[in-house]
Formats: structure tokens, sequence, C-alpha cells
């Protein structure tokens, strides 16, 4: 009788090192975030940089008002010419989109549900940009640095073209 349970004592000793893996007590593992920013274009501008920005928040009547605080590496984009990749979100049914938004993450991402101001651009594109929700687009413009009107808007890019 002894035998039986010395085995089950044994079985359950040998399976603590499993039991510990299941419940996150094994060994560490690496994990590889599949969710990143649109990939920088060639001499392009990095979505990292972009996002670099802080921002400073103040709430008044329950409504929640946002500033930039551009870092320096930011703050010396003002004006110039960029260019930067990132995905499409229309602002109506136009088969060409003159004014849209540029997001740095897949729409449908399930770990960003709603953008930050430093991870979108808004973007004015007097010719038209074809619309296009699904694929990653390169869009060269002018920025300008918003936002210091507390509307939530950090950046814009004016005169813009897809490339």
């Amino acid at each position: 009788m002894k035998a039986p349970i010395v085995a089950a004592l044994v079985l359950s000793l040998l399976s603590v090192p499993a039991a510990a893996q299941l419940i996150g007590g094994g060994p560490k593992q690496d994990v590889k975030d599949i969710w990143k920013p649109a990939a920088t274009p060639q001499g392009g501008t990095s979505w990292r940089l972009l996002e670099s920005t802080k921002e400073t928040q103040r709430v008044a009547s329950g409504v929640i008002y946002s500033k930039p605080v551009f870092p320096p590496g930011v703050k010396a984009l003002n004006g110039k010419q960029i260019k930067v990749a990132g995905w499409m979100m229309p602002l109506d049914r136009a088969a060409r989109q003159k004014r849209f938004v540029l997001l740095a993450y897949p729409p449908g991402c399930p770990f960003h549900f709603h953008a930050m101001p430093n991870q979108f651009i808004e973007v004015l594109a007097p010719a038209g940009v074809p619309l296009n929700e699904r694929d990653p687009m390169v869009i060269a413009g002018t920025l300008q640095l918003t936002g210091q009107d507390e509307s939530g808007i950090f950046y814009r890019l004016v005169n813009a073209k897809k490339l």
C-alpha cells in the first residue's frame, strides 16, 4: 500500500516544474511585439521620433484638453519637408482624400484602441490621395507642429502627396 502513495508523491513532485511553467513561474520567454508602427521609409521620419512628444493635460468641466511638449528633435522638423509611412483613416467617402488622418499603427490594432495625439498626423493633400484603408502608404509634405490651442492634434502635414 505504501508503494502507490510514494509513487503518487514522486509523480506530483516531478510535475511541479511543469505546473510552475503553466502559471508563469517557468523560464522567461521573449515576446515579439507584432503591433509596430509603420516602417520608416528610407530618408523618412520615424514614428519613434514623433511618439517622443509628451502631452500635458488639463480637465475643465469634464473635458480633457491636451497640449504637446515637443522635444528638440521634433521641433527641428517644424516647417520642413518630411516623409512618413502610415495607414489612412479617411474623413469622408471620396475616392481621393484631400484631408485625412495618417495613423502610426494599423487601424484594427487591438492594443491601440485610441491613437494618442503623437501617433497620428492630420494630412492636407490638395490633389488628393487615392482611398486605401488597408495598406500602409508613404506620404510627403511640410510638417506643421500644432496643438498649442489644446485641440489634441499635434501634427499636420500640408501640401502632402502620396509617394
